[in-house]
């Protein structure tokens, strides 16, 4: 999420609609492209792709303003956008607030296993006195 909490990205398309990525519109995108969340992200999408992503993360704003979106409308819709930049700067910008601003599939650190006394002072690694 960025700094204000606020999550919401704003597209301006055939009217002002909400562009988010929650956990049902990330499933079906990658069940449905096969294609990682990076490689969605990297721009490097052809038509049918972006559509298709921009169609789910345009679903619950359409649903919420009682509108039946399709996929055969995005061609329609995306046109209104000033610019291919624009839509592939707020597909981006909705994409890190859905991953929370994780790039890549970073594992954490592995944790290593808790040791006591015994065995700190043993493997040296215990406080000096």
């Amino acid at each position: 999420m960025n700094k204000n909490k606020n999550d919401v990205v704003i597209i301006e398309l055939d009217r002002p609609r909400e562009l988010r990525f929650g956990h049902k519109a990330l499933k079906r995108m990658s069940a449905l492209s096969g294609k990682s969340m990076e490689d969605m992200e990297s721009g490097d999408l052809n038509f049918e792709e972006l559509e298709q992503i921009f169609y789910y993360g345009l679903t619950r704003d359409a649903q919420e303003n009682g509108e039946t979106l399709t996929l055969d409308m995005m061609e329609d819709i995306l046109d209104y956008a000033p610019s291919y930049d624009y839509l592939m700067e707020k597909l981006q910008e909705a994409m890190k607030n859905a991953t929370g601003g994780i790039e890549g599939n970073q594992q954490a650190p592995a944790k290593q296993p808790a040791q006591n006394r015994q065995q700190r002072r043993a493997n040296g690694t215990g406080r000096s006195r």
